[in-house]
This record gives structure tokens, C-alpha cells and sequence, in this order.
């Protein structure tokens, strides 16, 4: 009897833990965006940010651009930046706006949606995730040269390399943290490496952490994880072989999810359900 009611409650107990973090049905959904890789939501403008690839991820075709969406799906300007070739990763410093675009880094003017600025990456092949830090220092990823690249005062370099796969990065309390294919990894300023969290289904994308200090991770072959503090995963949706879930924007405020379907040509809104 013991036995039972031990597993019996392990049941219960996991039963809860899994449907504490849901995600609900959609909020709205954003179509005919052509091939959108990335969302950041900025709470300076209350907008949102999306990377529009426009056709194949790896060609410089001078195809892809950045649009403007309101949070409330509508397009604010379709068409805000144009003459990139495939822009993913997304992020913000003051006023600029940093685009991860195959091999360079783009530097744009927010206030005039003006490119300011195009550095080439030494040896860089798929540059694909941005973040910064607070004194404004960029970091970037190259998903298939498994490094990270730093961009200090307007100089490129190597910052750290044998990174296997790393794609999603953010810089969290002058710490980084990085998604490196089925592993969330954070990089302290010494370089050493720790995992939080392993066991993704596939390759990491997205990454946000949430007001609580939990994590979302989205993953582009369309898997949503909700990622605790202590490592603990939980999978929130699942739609792989239906669309893409690629990186992320996140609104802290309204607990609100923007996901970018890449393939599937929109972006949805989800609002993240916590027990």
C-alpha cells in the first residue's frame, strides 16, 4: 500500500508540475510576413521588431528587411528597413538596433530606420543570434563555425569558440547565456561554462528569461519549453511538421509570447499562463 500511494503521488505531483506553465490559444496571429527568423518586443516604443528573412536563410540576396508590428498583431510598417540579405537574431542598445545578417553585423537607426552601419565578421558563415550588455557590447553568434564573436567599440573579436551549435543568446546580470544545441549554458566573465538545463528535443533558438528568473527556450523545429531556474524542463507546445517556433520576443509586462513561424509566415501571440 505504501508503494501505491508513493507512485500515486509522484503522479500527482508531476501531473501538477507539468500543467503549471501553459500557454494559451492564440492572441492574434500576424500573417504574410515573409520568412520571419526573429522578434524583439521593445518596451521603450511599445513595438515590435521582426526579422524578415524573405527566402533562404544562408543567400545574400538582398532580399530581407526588419518590419514594425503594434502588439496588437497590426502592421505598423511592413517594409521599415530593406536590403538585407537573411537578418535573424535581434537586439537593442539605446537607439540602435543590432541584426545578426548571415556574416555581418548591421547596425540600424532606430529613430531614422536607417542602416548606420554594416561590419563583416572575419571568417564568419552564419552569424545568427545578437544580445547586449549594459555598456552596449554586442555579442554574436555563428551557429555553424560554433562561435561567438564580440563586438567592442566598433572592433570585432573572436570571443569564445567550440561552442557546439550556439544559436540563442542573452545577456542576463553580466552574465551570458547561451543556447548550444539541446543545452541552456551561461558564460560568467572568466568564460568558464555551466549548464542549466539539458534534454531539448532539438536544437535551442529562442531564448528569454522571465520576470520569476525561469526561462522560455524555443526550438525552430516548432517545440516551446518552459525552462525553471533549477533546470527543470517542461514542454509547452509541440508543433513540429505544422510550423517553426524560432526566437522569440517576450513582454514581460503582459506575460505575452511573440513567436516567429519562419516557414509558416507569421507571427503569433501567446500569452504564458503561470499556476
Amino acid at each position: 500500500m505504501k508503494y501505491k500511494f508513493l507512485s500515486l503521488s509522484v503522479f500527482v505531483l508531476l501531473s501538477f508540475t507539468t500543467k503549471a506553465q501553459q500557454l494559451s490559444k492564440n492572441i492574434w496571429e500576424s500573417n504574410k510576413l515573409p520568412v520571419p527568423e526573429s522578434v524583439l518586443y521593445s518596451s521603450t516604443d511599445n513595438k515590435l521588431y521582426v526579422s524578415l528573412i524573405d527566402g533562404a536563410g544562408n543567400v545574400k540576396d538582398g532580399k530581407g528587411g526588419v518590419a514594425i508590428l503594434n502588439t496588437d498583431g497590426s502592421v505598423s510598417n511592413e517594409k521599415w528597413v530593406e536590403g538585407l540579405d537573411a537578418p535573424k537574431g535581434l537586439a537593442r542598445y539605446k537607439n540602435t538596433l543590432f541584426v545578426a545578417d548571415i556574416t555581418a553585423l548591421v547596425s540600424i537607426d532606430i529613430t531614422t530606420g536607417k542602416i548606420i552601419n554594416k561590419l563583416e565578421i572575419e571568417n564568419a558563415v552564419f552569424l545568427n543570434d545578437v544580445t547586449v550588455d549594459n555598456k552596449g557590447v554586442v555579442y554574436v553568434s555563428d551557429t555553424r563555425t560554433n562561435k561567438i564573436h564580440r563586438i567592442k567599440n566598433g572592433q570585432a573579436e573572436l570571443y569564445l569558440e567550440n561552442v557546439n551549435g550556439a544559436n540563442g543568446l542573452k545577456w542576463i546580470n553580466k552574465n551570458l547565456y547561451v543556447l548550444a544545441n539541446t543545452e541552456l549554458l551561461i558564460i560568467d566573465k572568466n568564460k568558464n561554462r555551466t549548464v542549466i538545463a539539458q534534454g531539448f528535443e532539438k536544437s535551442g533558438d529562442g531564448l528569454e528569461q522571465l520576470k520569476n528568473g525561469d526561462y522560455i527556450v524555443t526550438c525552430w523545429a516548432g517545440l516551446i519549453y518552459y525552462v525553471k531556474a533549477n533546470g527543470e524542463i517542461n514542454k509547452l507546445q509541440d508543433v513540429q511538421g505544422q510550423m517553426n517556433t524560432a526566437d522569440l520576443g517576450y513582454n514581460p509586462k503582459e506575460n505575452i509570447l511573440y513567436i516567429p513561424t519562419f516557414n509558416h509566415n507569421s507571427v503569433i501571440a501567446y500569452q504564458l499562463l503561470m499556476d
